[in-house]
Parts: structure tokens; C-alpha cells; sequence
């Protein structure tokens, strides 16, 4: 693990023990929408300049670190130079994998590429003839409830389900649980910070189930967890996370060090799909046997180049367009550092960032990360296998899916415990407790009237006291042994959070338990 800095320390000290209690705060329900309604790319609009104050942010970001940001970009270049055809030749291949079996002890290999790539599969979390049934209940459910919004209308890819059986049974499995305890131990933090990676909390998102010959869910390489609030000092910059970047020392830009990151607010414009909760990873449970190039996962795997990459390309002009240089160097010539320069008058442009949609990349507004070429295609995946990607990391899928049978994952991301997340918690229960989307995702009726839905009472049956925790129902152990000063501390926080004073299990329609 990385050593914490002292401007980490700094940070996690003053910003995040030092903060006051706050009570779980309310959030108004978004409107209603699809996955397509949290991109610009998906929803037939197209990137504008922003506001003029946002190219005073610029300024303020690298004032007095001109210099410094010139001369880190030049290196940055020369590295993805050096690391992009290095990932091209190994493909696939340059994604860590375990057995579930093995995570007791994983090897040094492992954790080192994990750590460098930023992705990994973690293989039968599930068995495969679990996997199997959850993909079986939840198309009986999906046939059940005809009313289900999903993408694209016309032939339905990714449906707008939370609070199905299958989602919250594979959710609060026990396997899923301790898998996203072992990769959520790879982020680091002091151990006064009021964080625990030991207790997941629960994420509700979507599934997808994709069709061979699918076109249309042709999601290109984005980053999840907010957009221009990465540049901004009220979202990301609430925390210092991206202050070494900023400074021109991206080699010192930790992606693994978790307090920094309590404080950020990473939906700040109300974005249909755009995370409110601290996410340490993305990811998804396959329900299929899906390989490259039919209907998968796309990753750029150089997690803290490719982070700095997109941050820094806003600061960022070429002198010269890739036009006025002759077709057998026009794009070398185009992307050699000399041909770029810090921008002479700071402008309102962030390549691929919109107000309330998500961060997008591409060829165009990202040459020298060539993701034509650079996001890499997860292995063969089999159902019961669970992919991951830290939150920082460039994504996308398949243009078109090119396989025979369907490409089907329910998106299961890892959480650790925090006063932010709790506070999520808070609002996912009171979704859960209405059947009505998840906060983060477009508002409307939901799966409210869907037969065969879950409900707060059905908790207890289905599953264990630690998957009705990370659901926000159950009160956590504050007396747990082994725990760190800053594990306890949260603790007590969330449940104070999450309304708990007498009582261990949530009923809110009975007052019980607030």
C-alpha cells in the first residue's frame, strides 16, 4: 500500500474527522429518465462550451503552477508513448484476475497489477448455475411487469429495475460481501479517518441484458462519478483529491487513497445516472458467457496516467491542427509535445465534461490516449464472475454486439462505509420503502406497482444480518472487535444517520427505530 502524504494527512484531519455531524439530508426526487438521459453522446446532444466562470476555474487550478504543468504534461506524453502499445499487444491479458476461492491470499502479482491497472475479475463469486437463476427471475419479472422503463424503448438492452428479488439476493450474497471487503482493502487511508472499507454499503443500480446484434447501447469510453465536478473546487476540490495533478506533480496523484475523497461531491448539477455515493469501484455480476467483442466491458488500463490524461487535456491546445501536417506524419507530428501548448487564454472547453451528464472521451477530443486502440476488451467472463473498475477509470462497451447469445450483468458496485454514504443509505431506504427509482437514477413511479417486488418486510427472510446492514435496515455493531478508531467513529455515525436509537431493525411505517 502507498504511504499516506502529508498533504493527505493534512487533508484527512482537517476536512474529515474535524467535521461536524450533520443530519442525513434530503434530496429532492430527479426527473424521470433512462440511462441514455446521463449522457450527452446517448441522448442526441452535443458538447458546448461552458459557462465563462468555469474558465476562471481553470486559471485558479494551476495559478502559480504554470510551469510545472507544462513540464508534467511533456512527461506525461513520453509515458502513455512508452505504455499504450504495451497494453495493445497484451490486450485482455493486462486484466488481474483471482479465483473467489483464492482472496484469502492473493498473489503479489496480483495485487501489484490490480493496483496498477485499476481493473479485475474476481472469478465465481457465484456458482454458475446461481448466476443462471438470477437471470430467469429476473426475466420472469421483467415479463410480469410489461410497464418496466428500460434502453431503448424499441428493443430493451438496460431496464430501470432496483429492488427485483435477484438484484437484492445477489447484492447482499455473502460472497459479494466478502469480495468487495478483499478489493475495497487495496484503498488506504489514516486510521482515524472516519471511513471502513470492512462494512460495503449497498449501491442500487441497473442491470442490462444486451442482445446479440445490439447497436444501440453503444456507450463510448467514459468515467463514472461525476464530470466537471472532478475540475471543480466545490466537487472533487472539497477534498484536495486531484491537488498534485493540479500542481504538476501527477506522478504523486494517489488513486487508492480513500479519505480525500469523503468530502467530494461528485453530482452537483442533478444528473440522471450521475453517483452521489463514494463508489471505490464500479461493477457488475455476469450472468452469461460474453468474450470480447460481444457486448462486453471496455477498459483504458493505466488508472493513474489515463486519470491524469483526461484532467490535464483541458489546460491543453495544439499549436498546429493534425491538418497541416503531412499524411505520413500527420498524426505524430500532431501529438509530439512541441505541438502543444498550455492554453494562451484560458477558455470555458472541457473536452468531453457536460453540466448533469457523465465525463465522456474520444479520438477526437483525446488523441493521445488513443482509445481506439487503448481500451482493452475484459477476458472471457463466465456467469457467477465479477468484474470491477476503480471509479477513476475510462470505460465503455461493445459498438455492437457481435456474439450469439445474450451479454447480461447486474451492476453491483463497492461502497465502503462513510457519513456521505449513509446518508445515501438514508435515501435509497426511503426509495426502497416506495418501490420508486434509486436517488441517483430518473425519478418517476418505478417498479412502485411491479408485481413480485421487495419489500422492507421481505428483509429479514431473504437475507443475512450484514446484507440488511449494507441496506441501511439494520443498526451496525459499534462494540464489533478489531475495529480502528476511525471504523468505530463511522459507525456511530451512520447509525445516527440512518435514525437508529432503540431497536436494530428498520420500521419506518411504524415509526420504530428513528
Amino acid at each position: 500500500m502507498f504511504p499516506l502524504s502529508t498533504r493527505c494527512l493534512r487533508r484527512t484531519i482537517t476536512k474529515c474527522i474535524g467535521s461536524p455531524f450533520r443530519a442525513a439530508s434530503t434530496q429532492a426526487q430527479k426527473r424521470a429518465g433512462d440511462i441514455s438521459d446521463a449522457f450527452v453522446s446517448l441522448s442526441g446532444q452535443q458538447f458546448t462550451a461552458l459557462p465563462p466562470e468555469y474558465a476562471d476555474l481553470k486559471r485558479r487550478l494551476i495559478h502559480g503552477h504554470e510551469d510545472a504543468v507544462r513540464d508534467s504534461w511533456d512527461r506525461l506524453l513520453r509515458h502513455l508513448r512508452e505504455d499504450i502499445p504495451e497494453i495493445v499487444e497484451l490486450g485482455p491479458k493486462v486484466v488481474p484476475e483471482i479465483d473467489f476461492k483464492d482472496i484469502d491470499s492473493p498473489s503479489d502479482r496480483f495485487s501489484d497489477e490490480l493496483k496498477k491497472r485499476g481493473v479485475a475479475v474476481v472469478r465465481e463469486v457465484v456458482t454458475e448455475e446461481q448466476a443462471l437463476q438470477l437471470k430467469d427471475d429476473l426475466k420472469d419479472y421483467i415479463r410480469q411487469n410489461p410497464n418496466t422503463k428500460a434502453f431503448p424503448a424499441t428493443n430493451p438492452q438496460v431496464f430501470e429495475l432496483y429492488w427485483s428479488r435477484p438484484q437484492v439476493l445477489a447484492r447482499a450474497h455473502p460472497n459479494m460481501l466478502k469480495a468487495q471487503r478483499f478489493l475495497m482493502s487495496y484503498w488506504h487511508n489514516d486510521p482515524s479517518a472516519p471511513v471502513s472499507t470492512k462494512h460495503p454499503t449497498t449501491y442500487a443500480d441497473r442491470l442490462r441484458i444486451r442482445l446479440p446484434g445490439d447497436s444501440k447501447f453503444a456507450l463510448g469510453p467514459h468515467v463514472d462519478g461525476g464530470s466537471i465536478e472532478r475540475w471543480d473546487e466545490r466537487g472533487y476540490g472539497r477534498g484536495g483529491v486531484y491537488d498534485d495533478v493540479w500542481n504538476g506533480e501527477w506522478e504523486n496523484f494517489d488513486p487508492w487513497e480513500a479519505a480525500c475523497r469523503l468530502r467530494v461531491v461528485s453530482d452537483m448539477h442533478q444528473g440522471v445516472g450521475a453517483c452521489s455515493m463514494f463508489r471505490m469501484y464500479q461493477g457488475w455480476l455476469s450472468m452469461s458467457t460474453t468474450g470480447p467483442g460481444e457486448g462486453t466491458l471496455l477498459v483504458n488500463p493505466l488508472l493513474q496516467k489515463a486519470t491524469a490524461y483526461y484532467l490535464l487535456r483541458p489546460f491543453f491546445t495544439a499549436k498546429r491542427g493534425p491538418e497541416e501536417f503531412s499524411s505520413s506524419s500527420q498524426q505524430a507530428g500532431f501529438l509530439d509535445a512541441d505541438n502543444w501548448t498550455l492554453e494562451p487564454d484560458a477558455t470555458s472547453i472541457f473536452q468531453g465534461a457536460a453540466l448533469g451528464h457523465g465525463q465522456e472521451l474520444s479520438s477526437l477530443l483525446h488523441p493521445h490516449l488513443h482509445p481506439e486502440r487503448s481500451m482493452i476488451h475484459m477476458p472471457r467472463v463466465r456467469p457467477g464472475d465479477y468484474v470491477v473498475w476503480h471509479c477513476d477509470t475510462i470505460h465503455s462497451v461493445d459498438k455492437v454486439h457481435a456474439g450469439t447469445g445474450d451479454s447480461s450483468v447486474m451492476y453491483i458496485p463497492c461502497c465502503p462505509l462513510t457519513e456521505g454514504n449513509a446518508k445515501g443509505l438514508a435515501r435509497q431506504r426511503a426509495c426502497f420503502e416506495k418501490g420508486v427509482p434509486s436517488p441517483d437514477f430518473g425519478g418517476g413511479e418505478g417498479e412502485s406497482r411491479h408485481v413480485g417486488r421487495v419489500r422492507v418486510e421481505d428483509m429479514r427472510e431473504l437475507v443475512d444480518v450484514e446484507g440488511c446492514r449494507g441496506m441501511g435496515l439494520m443498526e451496525w455493531d459499534t462494540r464489533e472487535e478489531g475495529l480502528g478508531r476511525g471504523e468505530r467513529e463511522v459507525l456511530g455515525r451512520a447509525n445516527e444517520v440512518l435514525g437508529f436509537r432503540r431497536g436494530d431493525f428498520w420500521r419506518g411505517a411504524v415509526g420504530n427505530g428513528r
